[in-house]
């Protein structure tokens, strides 16, 4: 959700070891991962990308290649994944065109990539990596789900094609942490019925610098008790089909188990919230907070992530992408 005019970029990055944790607790409930022998991977994913020329070139120099999904419609931005050449080679890509289910000019992206070392001790040669740009409108929570159902069920796919590898999924979901449609990403299941359209993303709320999203799953609970199923919430059909892909699904559900990346390495109360995600990925003069995220599977455990600005940082830069704190990889 950063300004469409920046020519800075929304970066996501991480490095692999595998492995198995418990996905849900905060950081503050975990001790420190022990040192690893070796990173198995280091890949970037990247959206809202107006000048990826530009970035491959600046990238390519750190040993990095790259591919480009352009977002379709008149927008001259998409998404973008790089990986190490000496540490990966690209064996298969694909993408959604989310215009083709007819929830707007949004793209995704996928790349399988295999690990070329062989000196790495794993049994985990190939990797699906996964990059998205959702939809901003608030009131279009219909779309986001839509979106990012696809998103999850095509890396499904992808994996299963390809003898259940292991998956990474970034992106900017334009949706705040712990509210539903980020929910659904890492717990794999929802009822429609139970929360509003136009709230699903966080409720916009002012404040006298920003605006920043509250949660509306309090608000469904207060509800749930006096209000009948039915009538909960005013879905149309045509607002479930973009929704579930169909007009008379009421339930979501995906078989990925997804872990934060964020939470699995620790960080600081002045870059993380109480669950672990950041504090803020994107900020300008009507938002502060998180909208971006990094997921994995469970064999997957992240061993470095590109941490984020504190926020009185943050409130001296002007903003959030910023050609004036560039990205920084591991």
């Amino acid at each position: 959700m950063g300004d469409p005019s920046s020519q800075s970029q929304k970066r996501s990055t991480g490095s692999w070891v595998p492995g198995k944790r418990n996905c849900h607790h905060p950081p503050h409930q975990k001790s420190t991962p022990q040192k690893r022998q070796r990173i198995i991977s280091s890949t970037s994913e990247t959206e809202e990308v107006d000048r990826f020329s530009d970035l491959a070139d600046l990238l390519q120099q750190d040993g990095f290649r790259g591919v480009y999904k352009a977002r379709t419609g008149e927008a001259h931005d998409g998404c973008a994944i790089f990986w190490k050449e000496e540490l990966f080679s690209l064996l298969h890509q694909d993408d959604i065109e989310f215009r083709k289910f007819g929830l707007r000019d949004n793209v995704a992206q996928f790349c399988v990539l295999k690990v070329k070392i062989v000196q790495i001790r794993t049994t985990t040669r190939t990797l699906l990596v996964g990059n998205i740009h959702v939809l901003f409108n608030p009131n279009r929570g219909d779309i986001k789900l839509g979106q990012i159902r696809l998103f999850v069920e095509k890396a499904d796919a992808i994996s299963q094609e390809w003898g259940s590898i292991p998956v990474v999924l970034a992106g900017d979901l334009n949706s705040m942490p712990q509210v539903v449609s980020c929910n659904f990403v890492i717990h794999g299941k929802l009822d429609i019925l139970l929360h509003d359209r136009r709230k699903l993303s966080g409720q916009i709320k002012s404040s006298p610098r920003w605006k920043t999203f509250r949660s509306p799953i309090q608000d469904a609970n207060s509800l749930r008790m006096t209000i009948s199923r039915p009538l909960r919430y005013g879905w149309s059909k045509e607002e479930l089909q973009n929704a579930a892909g169909s007009g008379g699904a009421t339930h979501l559900q995906h078989r990925l188990k997804l872990c934060s990346a964020y939470v699995g390495v620790p960080g600081t109360s002045s870059t993380r919230d109480r669950y672990g995600e950041p504090l803020a990925t994107s900020y300008h003069s009507k938002f502060l907070g998180t909208v971006d995220y990094l997921w994995h599977s469970k064999e997957l455990l992240p061993v470095g992530v590109l941490e984020t600005l504190p926020v009185n940082i943050l409130s001296e830069t002007g903003g959030l992408p910023s050609e004036a704190v560039g990205p920084q990889c591991k």
